[in-house]
C-alpha cells in the first residue's frame, strides 16, 4: 500500500518519471501510453516523434504500448468530435505524383503559406527502401527548410519497407498521432513511383496528383488508377519558360477527366497551375482545397469517407498480421525451402507450391 502511494506520489509531482516498480505488464504500458499522450496533448514535438517510433516498432512488447497509447489518442478525438463537431477534425491532404514533379518544393510552399494563416501543419513523407540493403534516403526535409526550422511545423520522413502503394503500414495511425499533438493540416506524400501509388487516398479526406508542365499527353493522363482518385490535379512549376507547356498540360488533362468518372459525386476533379518557386497559385490552391473540404462536410461525405476508411485500415491490418503468422509459423519455415527449390527448379508450379504451403498453414496455423 505505502508502496503504491509512494509511486503514484512521483507520478504526480513529476509527469515525466517512469517508475514502474512491481507493477504488471498491462499496467506499465497503460501508465507509459498515458505520460506519452500528456506530451501530444501539449503539442510537445519530442513526444510526437517517440510516439511515431513507438508505433513503427516491430518489437512485439513495444506494439502492445503502441495499441495503448492509439486507444487512448482515439478516445480523446472521440470526446473532441463530439464537443465540436466535424470543425473539430483535422484536414488530411494526401500528395501524389511522378518523381521530379515538386512534391516536397510544393509543401514547403503551401505549408509556409498556411503558417502565415495560423495554422499548424504536419507532413508525412515516405521514401523508397532499397531491396537491396533495405536502407532510405529519408531526405524530404532538405527540400523543406523553411517549413523544418518552424516550431509550428512538424516534418516526418519514413521508410516504405517494402510496402507497396507509397505509404508505410504505420502512415495511417502517425496520421492520429499528429493529430492529437495539434496539427490541424496534416500532408502525406507518398513514395511517387508511378501510376499505382495510390493507397494514400484511403487515408485523407483529399486526394492530390502533382505533376510537371509535358510530364505526360493526354493519352497518359488518361491511365486508370491514380488519375481518376484524385480530386485535384496541380501542374507544378508554371513560371518562366515552362508556362506554356504548362497550359498545355493543364488543358490535356482537363480534357481526359472529362472521360473519367469522379470518385466524389459531389465534386468534379480541378486541375490549376501554380509556381512552388514563385508562389503563384498556391493562395488560390488552397482555397480550392478548402471549398473541396466544405463540400464534402456539407454533403456528409467528408465522415462517411473517414469511417471507410477505418474499416479498409482494419482489413489492412488483417492481411499484415496473417502475412506475418504465416511466414513465421515453424510449418511454413520448415517447408519453404524444399517448396521454393520445387518451383525454382520447374518441378512443381508456383501455384502448386503456394497451395502446399497454405494447406499446411491451416492444418496448424498456431505454430
Amino acid at each position: 500500500m505505502l508502496k503504491q502511494i509512494a509511486q503514484d506520489f512521483f507520478c504526480q509531482k513529476f509527469p515525466g518519471f517512469r517508475f514502474y516498480g512491481a507493477l504488471t505488464a498491462n499496467a506499465q504500458h497503460e501508465r507509459f501510453a498515458r505520460w506519452l499522450l500528456g506530451g501530444l496533448l501539449r503539442g510537445d514535438r519530442t513526444s510526437l516523434a517517440e510516439a511515431i517510433t513507438l508505433i513503427e516498432s516491430s518489437n512485439p512488447a513495444k506494439q502492445l504500448k503502441a495499441q495503448k497509447l492509439l486507444n487512448l489518442v482515439l478516445e480523446n478525438e472521440n470526446e473532441k468530435v463530439a464537443r465540436e463537431g466535424p470543425k473539430a477534425f483535422s484536414f488530411r491532404i494526401g500528395i501524389s505524383g511522378p518523381p521530379g514533379a515538386g512534391k516536397s518544393t510544393f509543401l514547403e510552399a503551401i505549408g509556409m503559406h498556411l503558417l502565415g494563416k495560423g495554422h499548424k501543419v504536419g507532413c508525412l513523407t515516405v521514401d523508397p527502401s532499397s531491396r537491396i540493403t533495405g536502407g532510405s534516403l529519408l531526405g524530404d526535409k532538405t527540400r523543406m527548410p523553411n517549413l523544418s526550422k518552424d516550431h509550428r511545423a512538424f516534418i516526418r520522413p519514413s521508410p516504405t519497407c517494402g510496402i507497396l502503394g507509397g505509404v508505410t503500414r504505420t502512415t495511417s495511425d502517425s496520421i492520429n498521432l499528429v493529430e492529437a499533438a495539434g496539427f490541424d493540416v496534416v500532408f502525406v506524400e507518398t513514395v511517387g513511383s508511378g501510376q499505382n501509388e495510390y493507397v494514400v487516398a484511403d487515408m485523407t479526406d483529399i486526394f492530390v496528383v502533382i505533376i510537371s508542365p509535358g510530364a505526360g499527353d493526354e493519352l497518359q493522363a488518361m491511365k486508370r488508377g491514380i488519375m481518376e482518385l484524385s480530386h485535384v490535379v496541380i501542374v507544378n512549376k508554371s513560371d518562366g519558360d515552362l508556362i506554356p507547356a504548362a497550359r498545355r498540360t493543364q488543358g490535356e488533362y482537363i480534357s481526359a477527366l472529362k472521360f473519367m468518372t469522379p470518385e466524389n459525386t459531389h465534386w468534379k476533379p480541378k486541375v490549376i497551375r501554380v509556381s512552388s518557386v514563385t508562389g503563384e497559385g498556391i493562395p488560390e490552391c488552397w482555397d480550392l482545397f478548402q471549398k473541396f473540404r466544405e463540400t464534402a462536410i456539407s454533403s456528409d461525405e467528408f465522415v462517411k469517407r473517414r469511417s471507410a476508411q477505418s474499416t479498409m485500415r482494419m482489413w489492412r491490418f488483417i492481411e499484415e498480421h496473417l502475412q506475418s503468422s504465416f511466414k513465421s509459423n515453424s510449418t511454413i519455415q520448415a517447408m519453404r525451402r524444399g517448396i521454393e527449390e520445387a518451383v525454382s527448379s520447374g518441378r512443381i508450379t508456383s501455384s502448386a507450391g503456394a497451395l502446399l504451403l497454405i494447406d499446411a498453414f491451416r492444418e496448424d496455423p498456431c505454430r
